[in-house]
């Protein structure tokens, strides 16, 4: 993919067991000459890293604004379910940096919380679970047996340190940044629902002062099962600053 790097770019952030490899199908459904796209695989979740289980949520915030400072300009960042505990910290830190926040079947976290508060501490990090325990977590729908192959073989256990650390916000400017929240698993009228109800899965959502839902019914990894659908509505987005 070719474009001006004066453009805003797009960092694409995956969720929990993801790597960069993660937005391959999404990446094909992007234009050659539309924006520049950069897929991230955060640290703690690279298979070929001896140290992963030891990475936090820290590095992976920083992983997150290494490629948001890589070039001038700003960005338009796409997260996907888990990564919204790194991607709320870069919000956080550098709002003038971030053009839109698109949250794919996910939404930004509210101050001071953690993904699993309780995860032993002698645990290294949390695999992915057999599918039929997570399909009770996340819908699976639309995705086939060569896709739930590769999500298990490729998968890696997200880091216990990234689960149980806190997510500390502070700097109100974040509210301000424009949000897209994709809405695939639940719909964007019960998604509302919650959030007038204060429910804290959608706690920050009530707080943010620009908010677009797009509806893109199917399961909870969309790059897999819709990603020319979710290509199209990531661009929509992109033009829409």
């Amino acid at each position: 993919m070719t474009t001006e790097k004066t453009s805003p770019k797009i960092i694409l952030v995956p969720g929990h067991w993801l790597g960069a490899w993660a937005w391959d199908e999404l990446l094909e459904n992007l234009p050659a000459n539309g924006p520049w796209a950069v897929p991230l695989t955060l640290p703690g979740l690279d298979p070929t890293d001896a140290e992963r289980s030891s990475r936090t949520l820290d590095d992976q915030t920083a992983a997150i604004e290494r490629a948001l400072t890589a070039d001038d300009g700003e960005a338009v960042i796409v997260a996907h379910s888990g990564a919204n505990a790194p991607v709320s910290l870069v919000l956080d830190r550098h709002p003038e940096l971030v053009r839109r926040v698109i949250w794919v079947d996910s939404g930004p976290v509210a101050p001071g919380t953690a993904f699993a508060p309780g995860f032993p501490e002698d645990a290294e990090g949390l695999p992915l679970p057999p599918f039929n325990v997570l399909g009770r977590q996340a819908s699976l729908e639309g995705l086939d047996a060569g896709t739930l192959e590769r999500f298990r073989n490729r998968a890696v256990p997200e880091p216990g340190p990234v689960l149980r650390q806190a997510v500390e916000l502070t700097n109100d400017a974040r509210l301000e940044v424009p949000n897209t929240l994709v809405c695939c698993s639940i719909p964007s009228s019960q998604v509302r629902e919650l959030v007038e109800a204060g429910h804290p899965m959608f706690a920050e959502v009530a707080n943010l002062k620009k908010v677009d839902y797009i509806d893109l019914p199917t399961g909870h990894w969309p790059m897999w099962s819709r990603p020319e659908a979710l290509a199209r509505i990531i661009l929509d987005a992109y033009a829409a600053d």
